[in-house]
């Protein structure tokens, strides 16, 4: 495998790149691929448990249990907590689709709310009204930045006996109150995606939560509904061959029952290797992100035509917030995104079609002006290029590109 990264154009900002924070730690990954390469142990290894108690410790978690993807770590988390046919899982419209297929999945329906739109976060006063007899749980997403209003949401889901159930998919580092997100209702996730904060080399998640049922049953149905197998130690001795006799750890792989009807999204040990070697700089990576939302916000600031920049709002106790991207808006934003595209600069567009909005939930009945904090921000927001590597001079060039765009000057 070359582990020499291919160097960026100097006339190109992407919106993303890992490329040369894993050339820095190729030395790390490497050994543990060649590691997992003569085990023979692929998934749900001893570098996934290894992964899993590192994450116990960064988090605070009781119990941090790794699976396929963010998606299916939000599907396992609300099957866990009993959600299902008949109930209603209460829900942001303006987030990535998972948080609210998730709930289709299972069977429920996702009852939309709106955002407040100087977070993006659910609005607390929009979800004492969304509250029906149906109601199971409330599914809060912390998105971008920040974490949601908890206090808020947990005043409103105590009064109603509702479950509190985190899409904290993007929302690693972020701490409320010192408590991680994920940890603050009955649990919550933690998506691995690679353009995420802490990003695998392609899908991977995790369920978090303090409550020994609710890790059960997620550890269970993430391996076909059978009890969990602790996993065999590490070890340097080459893979058995194929006409050798199973060994006893494989014989109770298959030996076990399964226990209720479950699926298969173990961690594959090659992501949790990868996400082993870039946790040893997470930290590091967030203060560099936040070194890069504060540069970007002086450049940014007054400039005719951007409406708004993020803004970390006081919620009454520490917010530990974590710039996953930074999002701008402004009434402007397509051609604002392809003004930057010819300059050879990337975007993303976070998200362009609401979710009450989406063709699959057309028949929830909804339509355009039902939620209009959720459709403003699908029409205006745009995230601009942000990870550690991003070069101070590179993001001089956006901040100039989005300038000249609106003033036509660079100064």
């Amino acid at each position: 495998m070359n582990s020499k990264a291919m160097p960026v154009p100097a006339s190109t900002v992407p919106f993303f790149t890992q490329a040369e924070s894993f050339e820095r730690q190729w030395p790390r990954l490497s050994a543990y691929l060649d590691e997992i390469c003569e085990s023979g142990t692929y998934s749900n290894g001893p570098r996934t448990a290894e992964l899993e108690a590192a994450l116990r410790d960064y988090t605070g978690a009781r119990h941090a249990i790794a699976v396929g993807n963010g998606t299916d770590a939000l599907v396992l988390l609300l099957r866990a907590a009993g959600v299902g046919p008949g109930d209603e899982v209460i829900v942001p419209a303006f987030s990535f689709f998972a948080s609210a297929s998730s709930v289709a999945l299972v069977g429920a329906v996702p009852v939309f709310v709106d955002v407040d739109p100087l977070t993006y976060n659910l609005d607390p006063a929009a979800l004492e009204a969304a509250v029906t007899p149906r109601t199971k749980a409330v599914m809060p997403v912390h998105l971008f930045c920040q974490p949601a209003d908890m206090a808020s949401v947990l005043t409103v889901a105590e009064r109603h006996g509702l479950l509190v159930l985190e899409d904290s998919a993007e929302g690693i580092g972020m701490r409320l109150g010192g408590r991680h997100t994920g940890l603050i209702g009955a649990g919550g996730v933690l998506s691995f995606f690679p353009t995420k904060t802490l990003g695998a080399l392609g899908d991977a998640g995790m369920v978090l939560t303090d409550d020994d049922a609710l890790a059960g049953a997620v550890q269970r149905l993430r391996d076909h509904g059978r009890p969990a197998l602790a996993p065999a130690p590490a070890t340097k001795a080459r893979a058995t061959t194929p006409t050798a006799p199973a060994a006893p750890a494989a014989r109770a792989e298959y030996a076990r029952q399964g226990e209720l009807p479950g699926t298969n999204s173990k961690m594959d040990e090659l992501q949790a290797a990868a996400l082993l070697t870039k946790l040893t700089t997470l930290d590091d990576d967030i203060r560099r992100r936040a070194v890069l939302a504060d540069a970007y916000t002086r450049r940014l600031r007054g400039i005719p035509g951007v409406r708004r920049l993020p803004t970390v709002v006081e919620r009454g106790e520490p917010v530990d917030p974590v710039f996953y991207v930074y999002l701008i808006e402004t009434d402007r934003r397509d051609a604002l995104v392809s003004h930057l595209a010819a300059a050879g600069i990337g975007t993303e567009t976070y998200y362009p079609l609401p979710l009450h909005l989406q063709p699959c939930f057309a028949h929830l009945g909804h339509q355009e002006g039902d939620f209009p904090h959720a459709e403003a921000a699908s029409h205006r927001t745009v995230a601009l290029p942000l990870y550690p590597e991003l070069t101070l001079a590179r993001l001089g060039r956006v901040c100039d590109a989005v300038r000249s765009f609106f003033t036509g000057s660079t100064s």
